[in-house]
């Protein structure tokens, strides 16, 4: 349980300000900027979870011309491909193009979730993340013991959030689908938060291996869900992260 005692006019303004956009992408020592995100037109929220916009956010269908790549000569934008097993990361910030790590990455008092999903398609340059099969690869909801959400770490590492690319999963174009819940307006349905941006990535040298199965978004999630409906100014006791379990670690 987190609990924050706020005057209601002070939180206003920051409340309204605090929304935010899953920007960057990188694997190690390389930076993408956002060559290869499909970024969504502002830094509004999504906040139906049967919207077709959950799946990559507003005008998420459309591609872009990038390619997130990271093995060999690195040749913008279309460097040689993502091995599997590489880690990779995805980078937060309110506003377009602000980097400062001296602002937080989604701040007032937007605690939630944050959650890294991927989904293996024929091509990431005009796949429909809406009729994608997403399995989860990485998530972090809450720690009671330390009072840490998802979001705080992001906070916490100047918007990124780094995971690996399973190692034993087919090689080719995947849809990387990253998401931060916001639930400080949780406790009635509709009120939770919904910030993702999708990345468009191709994996090379792959152990092989099955794609894992996946769910649909939308599909995963229903308004109801204990993670989704769900007070966290009150005692909630364990928090239950949305959507299915990140996949065996045989896949890593």
């Amino acid at each position: 349980m987190k609990s924050v005692f706020v005057a209601v006019g002070t939180v206003l303004a920051p409340l309204a300000a605090a929304h935010s956009i899953f920007q960057q992408a990188g694997s190690g020592s390389i930076d993408f900027g956002t060559s290869c995100t499909r970024m969504p037109p502002n830094n509004s929220p999504v906040t139906s979870v049967n919207s077709a916009d959950l799946a990559c956010n507003v005008g998420g269908s459309r591609g872009v011309a990038g390619l997130c790549e990271v093995k060999g000569t690195f040749m913008f934008p279309m460097p040689s491909p993502t091995a599997s097993g590489d880690s990779f990361f995805v980078e937060m910030h309110a506003q377009p193009n602000d980097r400062s790590c001296a602002n937080e990455a989604i701040g007032g008092n937007h605690f939630g979730p944050v959650i890294v999903y991927m989904a293996k398609v024929s091509d990431a340059k005009t796949a429909d993340g809406a009729s994608a099969s997403w399995f989860k690869v990485d998530e972090f909801g809450y720690d009671a013991g330390s009072k840490t959400w998802g979001t705080d770490t992001l906070n916490k590492n100047c918007g990124k959030r780094t995971f690996k690319i399973p190692s034993k999963i087919p090689a080719g174009d995947y849809l990387v689908r990253a998401e931060a819940i916001a639930l400080h307006t949780a406790g009635s349905s509709g009120g939770a938060q919904f910030y993702m941006s999708c990345y468009q990535v191709r994996v090379a040298n792959s152990g092989g291996g099955q794609v894992p199965a996946g769910v649909k978004l939308p599909g995963a999630y229903s308004a109801s869900d204990p993670g989704i409906l769900i007070n966290i100014w009150g005692d909630f006791g364990a928090y239950k992260i949305p959507g299915p379990a990140v996949i065996d670690q045989s896949y890593f």
